[in-house]
């Protein structure tokens, strides 16, 4: 697998942005593919699997939250939105459809380098670093998590999560019972540190999404706590349960 070569797939109908994305993300690595249109887009994305999709919000014929939509229904691979919407619920809005990040036009390339790097960097991270077994089966009540296979089970069913959604519930649950505030987790998580109080907002659709899938009543938790003042933790691991293995 050395030779392998991480492909992103750029859907602008700007063609300045798709050339200048081109031509830095191949200069750095990757290989990129590029649609100008949502249609174009989800054609292409079906056709060569990428590993991170980067998805303009506002274009013609099908916008970037259709294609995050259509996208989520097959595929949990990662999407950083751009987006040159003012209002904040516009950019709130494709991290609820399943994006993992958004970036704001005009960007730096730099900037969106770095968003790239950290994600794939995230997704592709075993959780051994992080104090939980790299092997074995974590049980919470309902819920068993594969820490090996990033798979999570709630009352024994499959829970599809895509890869940021594990990565945070994985670093929540490394900790157990330690509240973690909103920027440690987007500095942990994301890569990056808030440079406004609405860079958070990453989270919190994240948590809300992640309660929405694992908690059995997501408008009252039970087990993705808000910790007043501080940011969220993770409860419910009692003695013995942490890196249990399967049988045991």
């Amino acid at each position: 697998m050395e030779n392998y070569v991480e492909k992103i797939l750029v859907v602008d109908d700007e063609s300045s942005i798709r050339r200048i994305l081109e031509t830095r993300l191949s200069m750095i690595g990757y290989n990129v593919i590029s649609a100008s249109n949502g249609e174009e887009g989800l054609l292409i994305f079906r056709k060569e699997y990428p590993s991170l999709v980067i998805l303009d919000v506002m274009m013609p014929r099908l916008d970037g939250y259709g294609v995050c939509q259509e996208i989520r229904k097959e595929s949990d691979v990662p999407i950083i939105m751009l987006t040159a919407l003012g209002d904040v619920s516009d950019r709130i809005t494709g991290l609820e459809l399943g994006a993992d990040d958004y970036v704001i036009k005009p960007f730096s390339p730099k900037e969106l380098e770095a968003r790239i790097r950290s994600i794939l960097r995230r997704v592709d991270k075993v959780g051994a670093n992080l104090g939980i077994p790299s092997s074995g089966i974590i049980n919470v009540g309902f819920l068993k998590v594969d820490m090996n296979k990033k798979q999570v089970y709630k009352h024994n069913e499959r829970v599809r999560l895509t890869g940021m959604e594990f990565s945070l519930l994985e670093l929540l649950i490394s900790r157990a019972g330690d509240p973690f505030s909103r920027a440690s987790i987007l500095q942990e998580v994301w890569g990056y540190t808030p440079e406004r109080h609405v860079d958070t907002r990453v989270v919190d659709v994240h948590i809300s999404r992640l309660r929405a899938k694992l908690e059995e009543d997501p408008g009252n938790p039970d087990l993705i706590i808000t910790a007043r003042g501080t940011g969220y933790l993770f409860q419910g691991i009692s003695e013995g349960t942490e890196g249990r293995k399967e049988g045991e």
